[in-house]
C-alpha cells in the first residue's frame, strides 16, 4: 500500500515539473529552446521514474514474499491443528463406535441365548406333545377308548348347559328292554302320562373311516375319497338304525333321537355328503349332531324348560292371588264392621262433648277453690 502512495506521489510530481517548464518554455524566446529543455526534463524524468519504479517493485516483492510466509505460517498452523482435532475426534469416535458395538453385540448375544432358550424349550414341549399325540393314537386306536371319551366329552356338555334334573345317565328307554343309552334328556310328559318322555342322546366315534377319508384327501386320490365316503355313510347309517332300533320307543320316548359326533370336522364331513342328514332323519329319525350344533339345541331345550317352570309358577301365583283376594274380601268386611264402631264411639264421644259443655254453662256461676284446697273426690275404692 505504501508503494502505490509513493509512486502516486512521483506521478504528481512529475505533473507539477511539466507544468512548469511549460511555463518557463512559453517565458523563453525561443521555441528550440524550450524543447530543447524539455527534452532533458522529460529524459531525467524516465530515468527517475525507472528508478522509483524499480525501488518500488522491489519492495513490493518484498513485501509480498513475507505476507506468503506469514500466510505459509498461518496455514501450516491451521493444518497441524486441523489434524490434531481430526485425531481427536477419530479417537473419541472409534471409542464410541467400540462401545456401541460391544453393547449391541452383548444385547444381541443376550437375545439369541433367550431365543435358544426358548427355542429348547418348546422342543421339550413339543417331545412332550409328540409323546401325549402318540398316548392319544394309542387311546384312539381301540373302539372302547374312543367311546369313553365321546361319552365325556358329551357329559361335560350336558353338565355345563343342563341342570341334574333334566337328564339322566343309562336309561333304559324302550318299557321292558335292557338296553340302555348313554345319556337322555327328561322332556315333560303330556296331561295322560305321568312320568317324563326320554329323549335319547348316543355319542358315536367312527374313527377308522373318517381317518381313511382325510389319509385319501390328502394324497389327491379321487377314488379312494370316494370309496372312504361311502364307508363313513354305510357307517353313520348302521349307527342310526342302531339308535332308532334300541332307544326308540314313543310315546315313552320321543319319535327322534340324536347321534352326537365328538369333533366338528366328522360332522362336517357328514353334512357333506348329499342327502345323508335327510336320509337319517328320514329313515332312521335320527338327527346328527356335532358340539357346536348339540349346544344350540340344549340351549333351546333349556329355554323351554324355563318357559315351562315361569308357566307353572304363573299357575300357582294366580292360586295364591285368588287366596289373597278372597282374604282381601273377608278383610273389608271387618273394616266395615270396625268403621260402624268407630263411628259408634265417636258419637258417643260427641254426645259427652256436648253434656260436658251443659254442665260447665251450669257450674259457670260456681267458684273454683284453690288448688291447694280442693278436696279428693271419692272414687271407686272408696265407695
Amino acid at each position: 500500500m505504501s508503494g502505490i502512495l509513493l509512486v502516486l506521489t512521483l506521478v504528481a510530481a512529475t505533473v507539477a515539473v511539466a507544468l512548469l517548464l511549460m511555463l518557463l518554455a512559453r517565458e523563453r524566446s525561443s521555441a528550440r529552446e524550450a524543447r530543447e529543455e524539455l527534452s532533458r526534463s522529460l529524459a531525467t524524468f524516465g530515468q527517475g521514474m525507472s528508478t522509483q519504479i524499480a525501488s518500488v517493485a522491489g519492495l513490493q516483492n518484498q513485501q509480498f514474499e513475507s505476507l506468503r510466509g506469514t500466510v505459509g505460517q498461518g496455514l501450516e498452523k491451521i493444518r497441524v491443528e486441523n489434524a490434531d482435532k481430526l485425531e481427536q475426534m477419530r479417537r473419541t469416535v472409534d471409542e464410541k463406535l467400540h462401545a456401541t458395538l460391544e453393547q449391541r453385540l452383548s444385547e444381541s448375544f443376550k437375545q439369541v441365548s433367550e431365543r435358544l432358550e426358548l427355542v429348547h424349550k418348546g422342543l421339550g414341549e413339543m417331545q412332550s406333545l409328540a409323546a401325549g399325540v402318540g398316548d392319544l393314537k394309542k387311546v384312539l386306536s381301540n373302539v372302547k377308548n374312543r367311546g369313553v371319551m365321546g361319552e365325556v366329552q358329551l357329559a361335560a356338555l350336558l353338565e355345563q348347559i343342563l341342570t341334574p334334573e333334566q337328564y339322566e345317565t343309562n336309561v333304559a328307554t324302550r318299557p321292558g328292554s335292557r338296553e340302555r343309552v348313554e345319556f337322555a334328556i327328561k322332556l315333560p310328559g303330556g296331561r295322560d302320562r305321568e312320568g317324563p318322555v326320554w329323549l335319547p342322546l348316543d355319542a358315536k366315534f367312527p374313527t377308522e373311516d373318517y381317518q381313511r377319508l382325510q389319509e385319501a384327501q390328502d394324497a389327491a386320490d379321487p377314488v379312494a375319497v370316494e370309496a372312504a365316503a361311502k364307508a363313513l355313510e354305510a357307517r353313520m347309517r348302521l349307527e342310526a338304525k342302531t339308535i332308532a332300533d334300541k332307544y326308540l320307543a314313543p310315546p315313552a320316548t320321543t319319535d327322534f333321537g340324536l347321534l352326537y359326533l365328538p369333533f366338528e370336522g366328522l360332522y362336517a364331513e357328514v353334512l357333506r355328503r348329499p342327502g345323508l342328514f335327510e336320509a337319517l332323519q328320514r329313515d332312521f329319525r335320527v338327527t346328527v349332531c356335532g358340539p357346536t350344533t348339540l349346544s344350540a339345541l340344549l340351549n333351546s331345550l333349556q329355554m323351554g324348560f324355563r318357559t315351562l317352570a315361569i308357566e307353572k309358577r304363573s299357575s300357582e301365583v294366580w292360586q295364591v292371588l285368588g287366596a289373597v283376594k278372597s282374604e282381601f274380601g273377608r278383610f273389608g268386611e271387618v273394616l266395615a264392621r270396625t268403621k260402624v264402631q268407630l263411628q259408634t264411639v265417636a258419637n258417643s264421644i260427641e254426645a259427652a262433648e256436648t253434656r260436658t259443655r251443659q254442665i260447665e254453662r251450669k257450674l259457670k256461676d260456681v267458684e273454683a277453690l284453690p288448688g291447694a284446697e280442693t278436696p279428693r273426690l271419692p272414687d271407686e275404692h272408696d265407695r
